[in-house]
């Protein structure tokens, strides 16, 4: 089964190959020139299925599988800021520290040196039959002061609910074994595998 990822981000490539070493997967962006997607959903799920959708649409291979993702961090103190925004909290062309940086005086401004919050990844399956989603979490809590040089985003502020280091304090595979993505990642593989038996 060929599985295109709606993606061209060299990191969740490798990730999702890694987890579905029995598939042949590939980048959408090694078949067809990358193109912009805008993304005008209200959620991670629509986000997802607008991703996976537009990439489906553009292979013009109706017996490829397309799969997207859509992630990001919610901060209840923020009232779950900055959620679908996470990856541009500080602007459109923020880097990840420009929204780490304004996340962190966010929580400063109320008077905050932590807050409860979770990460949520939205996957969408397109096929030519059927569209799926499927959801993971990880939980814990942010803080003001970033730690550890691992991971990107939000890492160095987040720590897992029953840990007292960051993930950017974690080596590669503790953090893998805890992430939302890799949560969602393992639930749309048992997907996957329904649907290749049906096809």
């Amino acid at each position: 089964m060929k599985l295109v990822l709606a993606t061209s981000n060299k990191g969740k490539v490798k990730e999702i190959k890694y987890i579905y070493d029995d598939m042949d997967v590939v980048a959408y962006s090694d078949l067809i020139e990358p193109f912009e997607i805008e993304e005008n959903g209200l959620t991670f799920k629509e986000n997802a299925l607008i991703k996976a959708r537009a990439v489906y649409e553009a292979l013009h291979d109706e017996n490829l599988i397309v799969i997207a993702d859509d992630s990001g961090i919610s901060v209840d103190a923020l009232g779950g800021e900055p959620g679908i925004y996470s990856a541009r909290y500080a602007g459109v062309d923020a880097s990840d520290k420009d929204n780490l940086n304004k996340l962190v005086e966010s929580l400063k401004e109320k008077g905050l040196t932590s807050s409860k919050a979770h990460y949520t990844a939205s996957i969408a399956i397109v096929t030519k039959n059927a569209e799926f989603t499927i959801h993971g979490w990880m939980y814990g809590s942010v803080i003001t002061t970033p730690r550890g040089e691992n991971g990107f985003g939000y890492d160095p502020i987040f720590m897992p609910e029953g840990y007292d280091t960051t993930l950017g304090e974690m080596d590669g595979e503790l953090k893998k074994s805890l992430s939302h993505r890799s949560q969602a990642l393992k639930h749309t593989k048992s997907v996957l595998h329904s649907i290749s038996k049906h096809a």
